[in-house]
Protein backbone atom coordinates (compact mmCIF):
# COMPACT_ATOMS: atom_id res chain seq x y z
CA UNK A 1 0.00 0.00 0.00
CA UNK A 2 2.82 2.92 1.08
CA UNK A 3 4.35 1.95 -2.80
CA UNK A 4 0.77 3.13 -3.98
CA UNK A 5 1.39 6.77 -2.16
CA UNK A 6 4.87 6.71 -3.14
CA UNK A 7 3.79 6.61 -6.62
CA UNK A 8 1.09 9.02 -5.92
CA UNK A 9 3.75 11.55 -4.60
CA UNK A 10 6.12 11.51 -7.61
CA UNK A 11 3.00 11.61 -9.91
CA UNK A 12 2.08 15.50 -7.88
CA UNK A 13 5.77 16.21 -8.06
CA UNK A 14 6.20 15.65 -11.17
CA UNK A 15 2.96 15.62 -13.40
CA UNK A 16 1.22 18.39 -11.42
CA UNK A 17 4.34 20.18 -10.09
CA UNK A 18 3.05 20.41 -6.24
CA UNK A 19 5.32 22.46 -3.83
CA UNK A 20 7.64 20.46 -1.12
CA UNK A 21 5.19 21.72 1.46
CA UNK A 22 1.94 20.16 -0.52
CA UNK A 23 3.98 16.87 -0.93
CA UNK A 24 4.90 16.88 2.45
CA UNK A 25 1.58 18.19 3.76
CA UNK A 26 -0.20 14.83 1.24
CA UNK A 27 2.45 12.07 2.31
CA UNK A 28 1.89 12.73 6.13
CA UNK A 29 -2.11 12.78 5.77
CA UNK A 30 -1.34 9.92 3.61
CA UNK A 31 0.48 7.94 6.15
CA UNK A 32 -1.45 8.58 8.99
CA UNK A 33 -4.38 7.14 6.67
CA UNK A 34 -2.25 3.93 6.33
CA UNK A 35 -1.32 3.69 9.98
CA UNK A 36 -5.19 4.02 10.71
CA UNK A 37 -6.17 1.05 8.30
CA UNK A 38 -3.18 -1.37 9.16
CA UNK A 39 -4.19 -0.88 12.42
CA UNK A 40 -7.58 -2.28 11.68
CA UNK A 41 -6.53 -5.04 9.45
CA UNK A 42 -6.88 -3.17 6.28
CA UNK A 43 -4.07 -4.04 3.83
CA UNK A 44 -5.54 -3.03 0.20
CA UNK A 45 -6.34 0.17 -1.21
CA UNK A 46 -9.29 -1.90 -2.80
CA UNK A 47 -11.07 -3.16 0.47
CA UNK A 48 -11.24 0.53 1.66
CA UNK A 49 -14.71 1.71 2.38
CA UNK A 50 -16.39 5.18 2.42
CA UNK A 51 -16.86 3.74 6.15
CA UNK A 52 -13.07 3.49 7.01
CA UNK A 53 -12.59 7.43 5.72
CA UNK A 54 -14.74 8.73 8.18
CA UNK A 55 -13.75 6.28 10.69
CA UNK A 56 -10.30 7.51 10.19
CA UNK A 57 -12.34 11.24 10.15
CA UNK A 58 -13.16 10.89 13.95
CA UNK A 59 -10.45 9.31 14.80
CA UNK A 60 -7.96 12.41 13.97
CA UNK A 61 -11.24 14.71 15.67
CA UNK A 62 -10.06 12.78 19.07
CA UNK A 63 -6.58 14.09 18.61
CA UNK A 64 -8.00 17.71 18.85
CA UNK A 65 -7.20 18.37 15.41
CA UNK A 66 -8.97 21.34 13.70
CA UNK A 67 -11.80 21.04 11.63
CA UNK A 68 -9.70 22.62 8.81
CA UNK A 69 -7.19 20.08 9.50
CA UNK A 70 -9.36 17.16 9.61
CA UNK A 71 -10.99 18.94 6.33
CA UNK A 72 -7.57 18.94 4.48
CA UNK A 73 -7.32 15.20 5.22
CA UNK A 74 -10.45 14.55 3.53
CA UNK A 75 -9.15 16.60 0.82
CA UNK A 76 -6.28 14.42 0.43
CA UNK A 77 -7.22 11.22 0.92
CA UNK A 78 -9.85 12.13 -2.12
CA UNK A 79 -7.54 13.29 -4.05
CA UNK A 80 -5.27 9.83 -3.66
CA UNK A 81 -8.37 8.47 -4.36
CA UNK A 82 -9.04 9.72 -8.31
CA UNK A 83 -5.24 9.08 -8.82
CA UNK A 84 -5.68 5.52 -7.73
CA UNK A 85 -9.34 4.96 -10.07
CA UNK A 86 -7.47 7.30 -13.09
CA UNK A 87 -4.41 5.15 -12.65
CA UNK A 88 -6.79 1.90 -12.74
CA UNK A 89 -5.53 0.57 -8.90
CA UNK A 90 -8.67 0.41 -7.88
CA UNK A 91 -12.14 -0.56 -9.19
CA UNK A 92 -14.30 2.26 -8.08
CA UNK A 93 -13.39 6.00 -6.80
CA UNK A 94 -15.12 5.96 -3.22
CA UNK A 95 -14.62 9.02 -2.26
CA UNK A 96 -16.49 10.80 -5.23
CA UNK A 97 -19.56 11.41 -3.66
CA UNK A 98 -18.26 12.17 -0.22
CA UNK A 99 -18.10 16.61 0.24
CA UNK A 100 -16.91 18.78 2.76
CA UNK A 101 -20.62 18.68 4.21
CA UNK A 102 -19.90 15.16 5.84
CA UNK A 103 -17.29 16.30 8.46
CA UNK A 104 -19.91 17.94 10.27
CA UNK A 105 -21.38 14.31 10.90
CA UNK A 106 -18.31 13.42 12.87
CA UNK A 107 -18.22 16.17 15.45
CA UNK A 108 -19.03 14.77 18.72
CA UNK A 109 -22.53 13.41 19.74
CA UNK A 110 -23.63 14.45 23.61
CA UNK A 111 -24.84 11.65 25.85
CA UNK A 112 -27.02 12.13 28.16
CA UNK A 113 -26.83 10.07 31.71
CA UNK A 114 -28.92 7.53 31.07
CA UNK A 115 -27.51 6.74 27.68
CA UNK A 116 -23.74 6.84 30.05
CA UNK A 117 -24.98 4.45 32.07
CA UNK A 118 -26.23 2.11 29.40
CA UNK A 119 -22.85 2.29 27.82
CA UNK A 120 -20.96 1.37 31.34
CA UNK A 121 -23.18 -1.36 31.84
CA UNK A 122 -22.74 -3.23 28.49
CA UNK A 123 -19.61 -5.62 30.10
CA UNK A 124 -21.05 -5.46 33.58
CA UNK A 125 -22.20 -9.47 33.12
CA UNK A 126 -19.23 -10.75 31.66
CA UNK A 127 -16.23 -12.73 33.11
CA UNK A 128 -14.01 -11.60 30.38
CA UNK A 129 -10.42 -10.05 31.38
CA UNK A 130 -10.80 -7.76 27.79
CA UNK A 131 -14.46 -7.18 28.65
CA UNK A 132 -13.68 -6.22 32.27
CA UNK A 133 -10.42 -4.19 31.01
CA UNK A 134 -12.97 -1.93 28.09
CA UNK A 135 -14.93 -1.48 31.00
CA UNK A 136 -12.48 -0.18 32.97
CA UNK A 137 -11.71 1.92 29.95
CA UNK A 138 -14.83 3.65 29.18
CA UNK A 139 -15.26 4.15 32.89
CA UNK A 140 -11.72 6.00 33.35
CA UNK A 141 -12.09 8.41 30.29
CA UNK A 142 -15.66 9.28 31.33
CA UNK A 143 -14.80 9.32 34.60
CA UNK A 144 -11.78 12.10 33.82
CA UNK A 145 -12.52 13.33 30.85
CA UNK A 146 -9.49 11.85 28.88
CA UNK A 147 -7.88 11.87 25.64
CA UNK A 148 -7.70 8.93 23.64
CA UNK A 149 -3.81 9.41 23.66
CA UNK A 150 -3.55 10.07 26.95
CA UNK A 151 -5.56 7.06 28.36
CA UNK A 152 -3.21 5.33 26.11
CA UNK A 153 -0.56 6.45 27.46
CA UNK A 154 -1.54 6.61 31.28
CA UNK A 155 1.33 4.44 32.91
CA UNK A 156 0.96 2.47 36.36
CA UNK A 157 2.65 5.43 38.79
CA UNK A 158 0.51 7.85 36.77
CA UNK A 159 -2.50 6.50 39.49
CA UNK A 160 -2.58 8.22 42.74
CA UNK A 161 -5.24 5.73 44.34
CA UNK A 162 -4.47 7.20 48.35
CA UNK A 163 -5.71 10.66 46.71
CA UNK A 164 -7.73 9.57 44.19
CA UNK A 165 -6.38 11.05 41.18
CA UNK A 166 -4.35 10.58 37.81
CA UNK A 167 -1.51 12.44 36.50
CA UNK A 168 -2.27 13.08 33.12
CA UNK A 169 0.46 13.74 30.31
CA UNK A 170 -1.65 15.73 27.53
CA UNK A 171 -1.10 17.96 24.78
CA UNK A 172 2.48 19.57 24.77
CA UNK A 173 3.78 16.99 27.23
CA UNK A 174 1.87 19.23 30.31
CA UNK A 175 0.90 17.43 33.02
CA UNK A 176 -2.55 17.81 35.56
CA UNK A 177 -3.82 16.10 38.14
CA UNK A 178 -7.21 14.87 37.85
CA UNK A 179 -9.67 12.82 40.35
CA UNK A 180 -11.96 9.97 39.51
CA UNK A 181 -14.80 8.80 42.02
CA UNK A 182 -16.37 6.21 43.88
CA UNK A 183 -16.83 3.84 40.21
CA UNK A 184 -13.98 4.66 38.89
CA UNK A 185 -11.94 3.51 41.24
CA UNK A 186 -13.64 0.30 42.15
CA UNK A 187 -13.45 -1.05 38.65
CA UNK A 188 -9.46 0.43 38.48
CA UNK A 189 -8.68 -0.87 41.08
CA UNK A 190 -9.81 -4.71 40.14
CA UNK A 191 -8.42 -3.81 36.77
CA UNK A 192 -4.99 -3.37 38.69
CA UNK A 193 -4.43 -6.03 41.08
CA UNK A 194 -6.75 -8.91 38.99
CA UNK A 195 -7.33 -8.32 35.36
CA UNK A 196 -3.43 -6.65 34.33
CA UNK A 197 -1.48 -9.49 35.04
CA UNK A 198 -3.68 -11.93 33.09
CA UNK A 199 -2.23 -9.38 29.96
CA UNK A 200 1.23 -8.90 30.90
CA UNK A 201 3.36 -11.39 28.47
CA UNK A 202 6.93 -9.40 29.61
CA UNK A 203 8.23 -7.10 32.26
CA UNK A 204 9.00 -3.67 31.76
CA UNK A 205 5.58 -2.56 29.89
CA UNK A 206 4.14 0.53 32.19
CA UNK A 207 1.48 1.12 30.21
CA UNK A 208 -2.08 0.92 32.12
CA UNK A 209 -4.08 -0.61 29.26
CA UNK A 210 -2.82 -3.75 27.71
CA UNK A 211 -3.65 -5.74 24.84
CA UNK A 212 -4.35 -9.42 24.96
CA UNK A 213 -0.87 -10.08 23.79
CA UNK A 214 0.49 -7.69 26.20
CA UNK A 215 1.40 -4.32 24.15
CA UNK A 216 -0.02 -0.89 24.92
CA UNK A 217 -3.55 -0.41 23.14
CA UNK A 218 -3.05 1.66 20.16
CA UNK A 219 -5.23 4.59 19.61
CA UNK A 220 -7.38 3.07 16.79
CA UNK A 221 -8.13 0.18 19.22
CA UNK A 222 -9.29 2.02 22.02
CA UNK A 223 -11.67 3.77 19.41
CA UNK A 224 -12.77 0.33 18.11
CA UNK A 225 -14.00 -0.78 22.30
CA UNK A 226 -15.67 2.68 22.41
CA UNK A 227 -17.76 1.71 19.19
CA UNK A 228 -18.30 -1.49 19.99
CA UNK A 229 -19.45 -0.80 23.21
CA UNK A 230 -21.92 1.93 22.10
CA UNK A 231 -23.61 -0.55 19.28
CA UNK A 232 -23.76 -3.45 22.15
CA UNK A 233 -25.44 -0.19 24.14
CA UNK A 234 -27.71 0.18 21.42
CA UNK A 235 -26.57 3.75 21.08
CA UNK A 236 -27.65 4.85 17.61
CA UNK A 237 -25.90 8.59 18.12
CA UNK A 238 -22.11 8.98 16.62
CA UNK A 239 -19.77 7.54 19.45
CA UNK A 240 -16.13 7.45 20.12
CA UNK A 241 -13.88 8.21 22.70
CA UNK A 242 -14.34 12.02 22.76
CA UNK A 243 -17.79 11.47 23.07
CA UNK A 244 -16.86 10.36 26.63
CA UNK A 245 -14.85 13.75 27.27
CA UNK A 246 -17.40 15.80 25.71
CA UNK A 247 -19.64 14.09 27.89
CA UNK A 248 -18.13 13.92 31.10
CA UNK A 249 -17.63 18.24 30.72
CA UNK A 250 -20.82 18.80 29.70
CA UNK A 251 -22.23 16.98 32.70
CA UNK A 252 -19.84 18.77 35.51
CA UNK A 253 -21.31 21.75 33.85
CA UNK A 254 -24.93 21.44 33.95
CA UNK A 255 -23.94 20.09 37.66
CA UNK A 256 -23.37 23.54 38.45
CA UNK A 257 -19.72 23.50 37.75
CA UNK A 258 -17.29 26.08 37.15
CA UNK A 259 -15.93 26.88 33.86
CA UNK A 260 -12.68 27.09 34.74
CA UNK A 261 -12.33 24.26 36.75
CA UNK A 262 -13.59 22.04 33.86
CA UNK A 263 -11.09 23.89 31.70
CA UNK A 264 -8.23 22.71 34.04
CA UNK A 265 -9.42 18.97 34.47
CA UNK A 266 -9.77 19.25 30.36
CA UNK A 267 -6.46 20.49 30.21
CA UNK A 268 -7.12 23.56 27.67
CA UNK A 269 -4.75 26.17 27.61
CA UNK A 270 -7.69 28.79 26.24
CA UNK A 271 -11.05 29.09 28.18
CA UNK A 272 -12.98 29.53 24.88
CA UNK A 273 -11.78 26.04 23.65
CA UNK A 274 -13.77 24.97 26.65
CA UNK A 275 -16.91 26.92 25.71
CA UNK A 276 -16.99 25.65 22.40
CA UNK A 277 -16.42 22.10 23.81
CA UNK A 278 -18.64 21.77 26.25
CA UNK A 279 -22.30 21.57 25.28
CA UNK A 280 -24.16 24.47 27.50
CA UNK A 281 -28.05 24.78 26.54
CA UNK A 282 -30.21 27.68 27.23
CA UNK A 283 -31.77 26.51 30.11
CA UNK A 284 -28.51 25.66 32.17
CA UNK A 285 -27.92 29.63 31.26
CA UNK A 286 -31.25 30.81 32.21
CA UNK A 287 -30.40 29.06 35.54
CA UNK A 288 -27.35 30.47 35.98
CA UNK A 289 -28.73 34.01 35.16
CA UNK A 290 -31.48 33.63 37.46
CA UNK A 291 -29.17 32.61 40.88
CA UNK A 292 -26.43 34.85 40.26
CA UNK A 293 -27.79 38.08 38.40
CA UNK A 294 -28.29 40.50 41.16
CA UNK A 295 -31.52 41.78 39.35
CA UNK A 296 -33.44 39.02 39.24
Amino acid sequence: MISYIDQFLTYASVEKGLSKNSLESYGTDLKQFLNFLNDSSIYEWSDVSREDILNFLELSYTKESATSTIARKLVTIKVFFRYLFQERLVGINITEVMDSPKLWRILPDFLNEMEIKSLLRVYSNSSSPLDFRNKTILELIYACGLRVSELGNLRLDDIKFDLDVLRVTGKGNKTRIVPFGKPAKKVLTRYIKKIRPLLERKIGVANVFLSNNGRPLTRARIWGIVKDASLKASIRKNIFPHTLRHSFASHLLANGADLRVIQEMLGHADISTTQIYTHVDQSHLSRIHNKFHPRD
